[in-house]
């Protein structure tokens, strides 16, 4: 892959059970660490047996947090992923640009569900 990076998440995480946030968050660091460099990336899920959204969320959708979302779509891609788990992803993505998109919204909502009053 000329300028780019292949990101091995069971090479990253240590584990093919990749389920937790800050397993996820070790795979942010090195992908956006990549981006930063203006690296393209192919994320490889070879080897995972089991993958939770909590997991995609830190490692995948913080991403729409720092990158818009045509840079991150030119420079990611993902391989090796069962069907399930596609679906998974998908969703975190989609949520994560909703979010991303007007993050005061998401937290006054949360507010509202717990009953936290936000001052306004």
């Amino acid at each position: 892959m000329n300028n780019g990076v292949i990101i091995n998440v069971v090479n990253v995480v240590g584990d093919s059970i990749c389920v937790t946030d800050e397993d996820g968050k070790k795979v942010y660091d090195v992908i956006n660490d990549a981006l930063s460099n203006g690296k393209k990336i192919i994320v490889s899920f070879d080897g995972v047996t089991d993958l939770t959204s909590a997991f995609l969320n830190n490692a995948i959708g913080q991403l729409y947090g720092n990158f818009d979302e045509a840079f991150v779509k030119s420079k990611i891609s993902v391989t090796d992923m069962s069907k399930n788990d596609v679906i998974i992803l998908k969703r975190v993505v989609d949520r994560a640009k909703s979010f991303f998109d007007d993050p005061d919204h998401y937290i006054r909502v949360a507010n509202a569900v717990l009953g936290v009053d936000s001052g306004n």
